[in-house]
């Protein structure tokens, strides 16, 4: 980070900001442009490329899909590819262009870009477009995420479940261009910023990485706490008696929530909100109604049936807290004499996984019901080897998962930090007379 040392302002006022700004510029004027402006850039549709047409090799493309799942901010490698007779009839990208997905099921994604930085030209599905343009690629595709950006393109975003703006809207939006009059120094100017936010782009990317090998070593620790050979341990059903029963949750619906009341856990939030266990709920019910829904006491877990993939279906979180909270359909809660936090660890195994794929049913929708849950065995050491193998697990846990510590908390902080200074660095003072068409 020393290099970094070198050029951040201070993140503790605007004015600072603005001083750091004032260096970089070194007096050169900015002016607020037109994407699609002449001497600037111009947008291109995609054509017609769909999965069916991938081939193993090939010629480079990129599919708006993966915009959204594979690529970042640049990328000079594609992961699928075309025929070279399908790419004679295909809209191509050069070198230096931007690849935008033009659709999407939320506003956060739509317009999503990742600036092509390899040397061959790629072909580009519809459903997406690429800007050519005269500026640094990686500048504009940094101020593609922008919340500048992001305000211009909300008033042109149409459609209901699916979300668009298309070319010539986005060709409408304004990009801030150092010295404009000055090709040269321009360019320097935006390199520079450019190599600025790469450094923070690389710290988050190598923090990421390591995070990403920690959670594979903490799978296998846990894997391997929790598989006993035959004979070690008593192996028993789930829904056995004297092991534990599986309770369905009731009709608790979002409409349900309350500012405050008694706590509820909705399955979905399992997906989204909780991690192995916890002792608060992030939403509530009404007293009133909570005395007709049905409640897990402290100690159960909470898990839900269903999902829209077989990885999500039977997440579990084991409630520690001290009261009864309510539970929702689609989900059930385990009655059981285990360890809670044992049982929530268990259900994250392989073993579990691969007891529970056979009872999963469903199309869209995939689900398990509390019966079939109840046939899966799990080993039962003695409570003393259930506390220790939760001790164990919960270190990792914290170092791996934790948002108030470890990794995920040190990548939060940078992901904030980088944000500041991309925001900062592409969001240079508006003359008066500018200021109406960036609003």
């Amino acid at each position: 980070m020393s290099e970094l040392n070198q050029v951040e302002p201070s993140m503790n006022t605007d004015e600072h900001g603005c001083d750091f700004l004032d260096k970089l510029l070194d007096g050169a004027e900015v002016t607020w442009k037109p994407l699609g402006q002449e001497g600037v850039g111009q947008f291109i549709r995609g054509g017609g490329l769909q999965k069916k047409d991938f081939t193993e090799t090939g010629f480079g493309c990129i599919h708006y899909g993966q915009i959204y799942t594979h690529y970042g901010t640049y990328a000079d490698e594609t992961k699928t590819f075309v025929s070279a007779e399908f790419a004679k009839k295909a809209r191509i990208a050069k070198s230096g262009d931007l690849i935008i997905a033009t659709t999407s099921e939320n506003d956060e994604d739509v317009c999503k870009a990742v600036a092509w930085l390899g040397d061959e030209d790629i072909a580009v599905s519809s459903d997406a477009c690429f800007y050519t343009h005269t500026l640094n690629p990686k500048y504009v595709s940094y101020y593609f995420q922008t919340e500048q950006f992001h305000k211009q393109k909300r008033q042109y975003i149409t459609g209901a479940k699916v979300r668009r703006v298309n070319a010539d809207n986005l060709a409408k939006i304004v990009i801030p261009i150092p010295c404009p009059g000055n090709p040269e120094k321009s360019l320097a100017i935006q390199a520079e910023i450019v190599r600025i936010l790469d450094i923070f782009t690389e710290l988050t990317t190598e923090l990421t990485t390591e995070l990403t090998a920690r959670k594979k070593q903490y799978n296998y620790y846990r894997d391997q706490l929790l598989t006993f050979e035959d004979g070690d341990v008593e192996h028993l059903p789930m829904g056995q008696d004297g092991v534990g029963k599986f309770i369905r949750g009731s009709g608790l619906q979002k409409k349900d929530f309350t500012e405050t009341g008694v706590g509820c856990i909705h399955y979905g939030q399992i997906y989204t909100h909780y991690g192995t266990y916890t002792d608060k709920t992030k939403t509530f019910v009404s007293v009133e109604f909570a005395k007709k829904s049905r409640k897990a006491k402290s100690g159960d877990v909470v898990i839900a049936t269903t999902s829209e993939n077989d990885e999500d279906v039977c997440k579990a979180v084991a409630w520690t807290g001290k009261e009864e909270i309510s539970v929702s359909s689609d989900a059930c809660f385990y009655r059981h004499t285990l360890n809670p936090k044992y049982v929530a660890y268990f259900f994250q195994t392989e073993h579990f996984q691969n007891q529970k794929r056979p009872y999963i049913t469903g199309t869209k929708v995939r689900r398990v019901n509390a019966d079939k849950l109840a046939r899966i065995v799990i080993p039962v050491p003695s409570p003393k080897e259930q506390a220790r193998i939760v001790t164990i697990l919960d270190k990792f846990d914290t170092l791996t998962y934790s948002i108030s510590e470890g990794l995920p908390r040190e990548i939060e902080l940078r992901q904030k930090q980088y944000e500041y200074y991309r925001d900062l660095l592409l969001n240079f003072p508006k003359p008066e007379s500018q200021t109406e068409i960036v609003a």
